[in-house]
């Protein structure tokens, strides 16, 4: 059996819910905890808060694509990206 995360915290991989403002309407976000950690690197990197940084990401994808299926997995695809680009630099 792989045991590659069996020793890891659990807390990465629990999730929590956050509000935020996308486009001036208050909504919710789940995401494990992991990925808020990195989300929160990615937005101090832009200098803006989370929230913020989230808010931005949003409007910027709705200008290309003009709708989101699912703005969870965008984020999370978006983390991902980030830390792959971090290993290859």
């Amino acid at each position: 059996m792989c045991h590659m995360f069996a020793d890891k915290n659990p807390d990465n991989y629990q999730y929590s819910t956050r509000s935020v403002r996308l486009n001036g309407q208050s909504t919710s976000i789940r995401l494990e905890n992991l990925f808020w950690e990195v989300l929160r690197e990615m937005a101090s990197i832009e200098e803006k808060s989370v929230s913020r940084f989230i808010s931005i990401l949003h409007s910027e994808v709705m200008g290309t694509h003009s709708e989101i299926v699912n703005f969870t997995s965008l984020l999370r695809c978006a983390c991902i990206l980030h830390k792959e680009k971090q290993v290859d630099a």
